[in-house]
């Protein structure tokens, strides 16, 4: 039996790409290609948060993993919505124009 997950990442929507590594959506691997990687950042992190589209109170940072590729990190999805966005070391932020990113398990 292969040992290589099935899943593939999504199209890029705005430089991101989201893979879910479970069949379930809870764990997922999500990729940052946008503008704060193409302006060189030298660091990127993404701020999240799990539940509704305004509910921000329990956001954490999270380092992201250089890779050739892009930017990249795994999230244990602990809700049936994740929403996140990206800053980088100068403090940048890519909120998807006030829109921020949603991944939805449905």
């Amino acid at each position: 039996m292969s040992t290589l997950s099935p899943f593939t990442f999504s199209p890029p929507i705005q430089g991101v790409q989201v893979k879910p590594l479970r069949q379930d959506g809870k764990e997922i691997r999500i990729r940052y290609t946008g503008m704060l990687k193409q302006g060189g950042a030298n660091q990127i992190w993404m701020h999240a948060s799990a539940g509704g589209a305004e509910e921000w109170s329990d956001a954490k940072d999270y380092q992201m993993e250089k890779t050739s590729e892009g930017w990249e990190h795994n999230v244990d999805v602990k809700d049936k919505q994740f929403n996140f966005c990206f800053r980088d070391n100068a403090q940048n932020w890519d909120n998807n124009n006030g829109s921020n990113w949603i991944y939805r398990i449905t």
